[in-house]
C-alpha cells in the first residue's frame, strides 16, 4: 500500500514539475530577430523596375545599402541593425520613394504605385502599409501632428492667393516701387502675421517633439528629420540630450553636424555658381586680386545668419578697399525666399545659390559658416563673426 501511495505522490511531483516548467517556458520573452527583412509588395510598376535601400535621417546623402528590380511586383532586402534606423525606398532613380522605420524584425510594405504621363514619369503611391516595425509605428504616431500642420499651411495662404503673387512678381522683376507699395498693403501686412505664427507653432511642435525623446536616440533623429540645417541656436537642444542618446547614431551624427572638423590648412577647389540673375560667376573670377575673402554660407530662413549680416556690411566697409571681398553662398532651396531676403538686406558683394555641391565640398552642416580664405585659397581661419573677424582683419590687414 505504501509503494502504491509513494508511487502516487512521485507522480504528482512530476506532474507539477512539468506543469511549473512549462509556464516558465510560456513566460520566457521571445527571443528578438538578429536580422532584418524588409519584403514589398508593389502594383502598378513594372518589372524590373530598380528599387534602392538608401539610409535617412541624415543630413547627408547617403549611398545605397543594398538594391534590388521588381520581379513580379515584389523586392526584398535583408541586414542586421544595432539601433533602428530609418530608410528610403527608392524606385527608378529617384523617380519616387517610400519611407521606413526599419529595425530588426519582419517587415512588409504594400502599395499601389502608378506613373506619371507627363515628362519626368514620377511615381506616386498610395494605399502604403508598412507592418512588422513596431518603430515605425512609433514613428507614424508621433509624427501625426504634421498633417495638422499641413492643413494650418493651406488655409493661411487661402484667399491671399493674388497678393503673394504679385509680391513675388515685383521681387523678381526687381520693381522696388512696386515690391514696397505691395509690402505695405494691409492684405500683405496680414498675410505675414498668419505666416509668423503658423511658423511659431512649427517651432513650438518640433521643438516639443524632439524635447520629449530626450533620454533615447529618438531625440537627435527628430532633431535630425525636423531641422535641414543646425545654426548655433540649435546646440542647447543637443545639450539636454541624455548620454546614452548622444552615444546613438544619430546622436553622432547630429554631433558631428553641430562640431564640424575644421578645414583650416586645406585649399578651396575652383567652384562657379549663378546670381539671383542666373549670372554665372567662378570663385576665381570674384577673388582675383584680392588678399582675402570671406565665404559665407547662409540661408534666408536662419534668423542668425541675418542678424549677422550688419557686422558683414560693416567689415566690408572698412576693409574692402584693402584687399577684402566677401562671396556669400545661400543654401536656400527656394529661390524666391533667396532672392527676398537680398532685396531686404542689400548686400553690396557677390550673393551666389548653392547648387548642393559647393556646400558639401566645404563640409557644411550647420549655417552661418564662415571661411576665410587667403590670395592662395587656402583656408586660414573659420566661423570668424562679430568682433572675431573685425579682431583678425585688422591683424591681416593692418598695414
Amino acid at each position: 500500500m505504501n509503494i502504491i501511495k509513494y508511487k502516487i505522490l512521485g507522480l504528482c511531483i512530476c506532474l507539477f514539475m512539468i506543469s511549473n516548467n512549462g509556464q516558465a517556458q510560456k513566460k520566457k520573452p521571445a527571443a528578438k530577430p538578429a536580422s532584418y527583412t524588409i519584403k514589398g509588395n508593389i502594383t502598378g510598376l513594372p518589372d524590373g523596375t530598380t528599387v534602392k535601400l538608401i539610409p535617412g535621417g541624415t543630413h547627408t546623402s547617403e549611398l545605397p545599402v543594398a538594391e534590388t528590380t521588381l520581379k513580379e511586383g515584389k523586392f526584398s532586402f535583408s541586414g542586421k541593425l544595432n539601433e533602428p534606423r530609418f530608410f528610403y525606398i527608392i524606385f527608378d532613380k529617384s523617380k519616387g520613394s517610400i519611407s521606413v522605420m526599419a529595425e530588426n524584425a519582419k517587415i512588409k510594405i504594400t502599395a499601389a504605385g502608378s506613373v506619371s504621363a507627363e515628362e519626368g514619369e514620377w511615381i506616386t503611391f498610395k494605399d502604403v502599409v508598412i507592418t512588422g516595425s513596431k518603430s515605425h509605428d512609433y514613428y507614424v504616431k508621433e509624427t501625426a501632428f504634421k498633417e495638422e500642420l499641413n492643413k494650418d499651411y493651406e488655409e493661411y495662404h487661402k484667399g491671399s492667393e493674388q497678393v503673394t503673387e504679385a509680391y513675388g512678381k515685383a521681387r523678381v522683376s526687381g520693381d522696388k516701387k512696386a515690391f514696397d507699395s505691395i509690402a505695405n498693403t494691409p492684405e500683405w501686412k496680414a498675410f505675414e502675421l498668419k505666416e509668423k505664427a503658423f511658423f511659431d507653432k512649427v517651432e513650438k511642435t518640433t521643438l516639443a517633439l524632439i524635447t520629449k525623446h530626450k533620454d533615447t536616440w529618438w531625440g537627435p533623429f527628430f532633431m535630425l528629420t525636423n531641422y535641414s540645417y543646425f545654426t548655433p541656436e540649435q546646440k542647447p537642444i543637443f545639450e539636454q540630450f541624455s548620454a546614452a542618446a548622444k552615444k546613438s547614431y544619430y546622436g553622432q551624427e547630429a554631433d558631428k553636424d553641430l562640431n564640424p572638423k575644421s578645414l583650416i590648412g586645406t585649399s578651396v577647389a575652383n567652384f562657379g555658381l549663378k546670381d539671383k540673375d542666373g549670372k554665372a560667376f567662378t570663385a576665381k573670377e570674384i577673388v582675383a586680386g584680392k588678399k582675402y575673402i570671406l565665404i559665407d554660407f547662409w540661408a534666408s530662413w536662419c534668423a542668425p545668419c541675418r542678424k549677422e549680416i550688419p557686422n558683414l556690411k560693416t567689415a566690408y566697409s572698412e576693409y574692402s578697399g584693402k584687399g577684402f571681398e566677401i562671396l556669400s553662398i545661400s543654401i536656400d532651396k527656394d529661390e524666391k525666399a533667396w532672392q527676398k531676403a537680398l532685396a531686404q538686406e542689400n548686400m553690396q558683394w557677390h550673393n551666389l545659390l548653392d547648387d548642393d555641391k559647393v556646400s558639401k565640398s566645404f563640409n557644411v552642416k550647420a549655417i552661418p559658416a564662415t571661411y576665410l580664405v587667403d590670395s592662395k585659397g587656402v583656408i586660414i581661419g573659420d566661423n570668424l563673426r562679430g568682433a572675431e573677424l573685425e579682431a583678425k582683419l585688422k591683424e591681416l590687414l593692418k598695414s
